[in-house]
């Protein structure tokens, strides 16, 4: 106990009252008194909850097992099973129509449409590009990405391919003549950008092959800096700014016949800085590591020093974009994307404080520490709302519990009520099927319902796990109950007054390299009336945010408005696997595939404490993975293992011949320790349990499992 200190009467870790004390504290007008009595009162009230209502839900997970064993999967009686959820309380009653009541949001969360990103908040560098990704270079995302064609004489090369980046400006001005189109003529045969002043207001006028021009909508031009020569050209669509480079003396600029040397425009508008899925923090001094990341962020302090081309960068939070409006006023643009902070769910506990000797709710640690370091702003919310993302809540119960810690986080800290705002991820099944009762608990402070579909998956196969064997992966997305989920998270939240007031949000695009088939595809979140998607990268946001401008979000949540909702009939339809409908060969492939991806994710997070990967699958392609694609890989497992379309046995050889073929993965990686050599390895039973174990891990989750073996590698390697 010589690591922990009494306060108020809970012992907490040195390493965070030193970090509260020391740097979180100084300037506020909160003591550590205040903090820390505050603290204990709040854990003192709120714990006792927390851990009832974990009970509530193996209670009930319990009850549905029992259903299934009983009448087996819910088509043989959708309606018995309806009426099942509603008896043992799963289900409740739906409040009346009503409108969430939050107000004091800043612009990007309630009128502007565009990416968002998810960071672990742990890594320095990743957050600081993250949060720097409010602007991205369209030049720079074409040409480094398969949007366009990788193809003979436009393959990118060592050198620069300037045939390539000819096609990369063509593909700009057609988005250009989309978006801000001329009153004749097209971008593509802009020869001078003018800006011209006229009854002391300023416009845009364009010298074409064909003759001088503007553009169609003149108000679409907003703003300029620097000079005709050299100079940035500020335009408007649905809201989003794009920043025209004007440079001829550079080598882009220099080829084309305006010298327009690259086209900014306004992406990652929202970011959650991640304390939960993608971030490894097992013990206190992870934890403050996280929370000093935060902390920095907030104050604007935060940098990040490496290596980049044999030469040393150091990253820090860009400044505000500082142009003139058409007036001549001072226009300044905000700089960075609004930044969110995702706390952990109600599940796990931190013995980085110790209340009676136990460990706490890692949750009321986070809630408490994280709004403490949001009240340093000075860079990021115009508003002064604090913005938290509250992940993993099953059904409104949960969501009242989590709105009830942070009035008392705001009581004791001293902060006007609903000062936080709280994110809904609709990630649970229970959440789903209640969301409408979920969003009217934090009526007064919700600002964002997501679909977390990853996550999702993973409880739909963990509820249902007695039911039958689930389907394969990727026949699981093509599903019903997805679409239902979809739908309805969309349709409740236009119901409940979200439109022009809160975020609707849509999960991640998982394969980072491929995108091509991103921008094919994930037009149709904006286009079903999601106001922001998840990104996996600072490029696919650039890249992202031109969907926003080819469709408007606003008037697709109108068409949208009075669609019939999906029953609940279809949000429980998963079906199960017919017997015998597969071969060995396929349950073979399939269980080889999720075995690989849950040992090359599992491997770094366990011996390096790296929570958010990208992992190539079985066929070598990259995907982005965090606990959530981890938990549905190994429920996926679980359950076939269960349903005896696998045995253990099969199961165990699979992981331990898979395990050579991601050691040969990691082969570049010095750091990396190879499982096929240890069969004994930490890391490779940490990814073997969660499979043999799967079924019974609390709601399928993969960190109680992670975090036990993270704790025995840094006590192993004295970390």
């Amino acid at each position: 106990m010589n690591d922990y200190q009494t306060k108020s009467g809970l012992s907490v870790h040195s390493l965070l009252v030193d970090f509260v004390e020391q740097e979180a504290l100084p300037g506020l007008s909160v003591s550590a008194e205040q903090f820390w009595s505050g603290f204990a009162a709040m854990v003192a009230e709120h714990a006792p909850t927390n851990v009832r209502l974990l009970a509530r839900r193996d209670a009930l997970q319990s009850q549905i097992d029992d259903w299934h064993r009983r009448y087996g999967p819910v088509a043989n009686n959708p309606q018995g099973y309806e009426f099942f959820l509603r008896d043992i309380g799963y289900l409740v009653p739906e409040p009346a129509d009503f409108t969430i009541e939050t107000d004091g949001l800043d612009p990007e969360i309630s009128t502007l449409c565009g990416p968002q990103l998810v960071v672990p908040v742990s890594n320095a560098r990743y957050a600081l590009n993250a949060a720097n990704a409010r602007w991205g270079s369209l030049y720079d995302a074409l040409y480094g990405t398969d949007v366009i064609s990788r193809d003979g004489a436009l393959a990118p090369g060592k050198s620069y391919n300037a045939e390539r980046g000819a096609a990369v400006v063509e593909r700009a001005a057609q988005f250009l003549d989309a978006n801000f189109p001329l009153a004749s003529g097209s971008h593509r045969d802009v020869t001078g950008y003018h800006v011209v002043k006229q009854d002391d207001v300023r416009h845009l006028e364009v010298d074409t092959t064909a003759g001088r021009t503007g553009l169609r909508d003149p108000a679409a031009f907003v703003g300029y800096g620097g000079t005709e020569v050299k100079g940035e050209l500020v335009l408007v669509h649905h809201g989003l700014h794009v920043v025209l480079v004007i440079d001829p003396a550079s080598v882009i600029g220099g080829a084309h016949k305006a010298g327009l040397s690259d086209v900014m425009v306004e992406a990652a508008l929202t970011t959650i800085q991640d304390c939960e899925d993608s971030v490894a923090a097992v013990d206190a001094a992870d934890k403050v590591g996280v929370y000093r990341n935060w902390l920095g962020l907030m104050n604007g302090t935060l940098s990040d020093t490496f290596e980049k081309g044999g030469r040393s960068v150091t990253r820090k939070l860009n400044a505000d974009r500082s142009y003139r409006d058409v007036n001549g006023a001072p226009l300044v643009l905000k700089g960075r994307s609004l930044l969110l902070v995702r706390n952990v769910g109600h599940l796990m506990t931190t013995d980085a404080v110790l209340w009676n000797g136990a460990p706490i709710g890692e949750g009321l640690m986070d809630a408490a520490v994280t709004v403490l370091c949001a009240m340093q702003d000075k860079v990021n919310s115009r508003t002064g709302a604090i913005y938290i993302v509250k992940p993993k809540m099953h059904g409104p119960e949960e969501v009242a519990f989590a709105c009830a810690i942070f009035a008392s986080v705001e009581a004791f800290l001293g902060l006007a009520p609903n000062t936080i705002k709280i994110g809904i991820m609709d990630e649970e099944r229970r959440t789903s099927a209640n969301l409408k009762a979920a969003i009217y608990e934090a009526r007064a402070r919700v600002f964002f319902i997501n679909t977390g579909f990853l996550d999702r998956t993973g409880d739909e196969i963990h509820t249902s796990m007695e039911a039958g064997a689930v389907l394969r992966k990727d026949e699981i997305k093509s599903e019903r109950w997805i679409s239902s989920y979809e739908d309805r998270n969309v349709l409740i939240g236009l119901a409940c007054g979200l439109s022009g007031r809160a975020q609707i949000g849509k999960g991640m695009w998982a394969r980072p390299d491929d995108m091509a088939a991103m921008m094919s595809s994930k037009s149709g979140h904006p286009n079903a009336g999601a106001n922001t998607a998840w990104v996996p990268s600072p490029t696919a946001a650039t890249l992202h945010a031109l969907h926003y401008h080819e469709i408007d979000v606003f008037e697709a949540q109108r068409r949208r408005h009075n669609q019939p909702l999906p029953s609940l009939t279809d949000l429980f339809s998963m079906p199960v696997q017919a017997p015998f409908s597969l071969s060995r060969e396929e349950i073979t492939r399939e269980l080889e595939n999720n075995a690989q991806g849950i040992l090359g994710y599992v491997v770094r997070w366990v011996q390096q404490g790296v929570g958010c990967s990208k992992v190539p699958d079985i066929n070598n392609v990259g995907l982005m993975e965090d606990r959530a694609t981890c938990r549905i890989s190994s429920q996926a497992v679980a359950n076939w293992l269960r349903h005896g379309l696998v045995s253990r046995d099969e199961v165990t050889a699979t992981f331990e011949r898979m395990a050579a073929v991601v050691d040969g993965q990691n082969a570049g990686d010095p750091l990396y320790r190879p499982m096929a050599e240890n069969f004994q390895s930490i890391a490779f039973n940490a990814a073997l349990d969660l499979a043999l174990h799967g079924a019974d891990q609390p709601s399928g989750y993969t960190e109680p499992l992670l975090h036990a073996a993270r704790r025995k590698v840094k006590a192993r390697d004295g970390l």
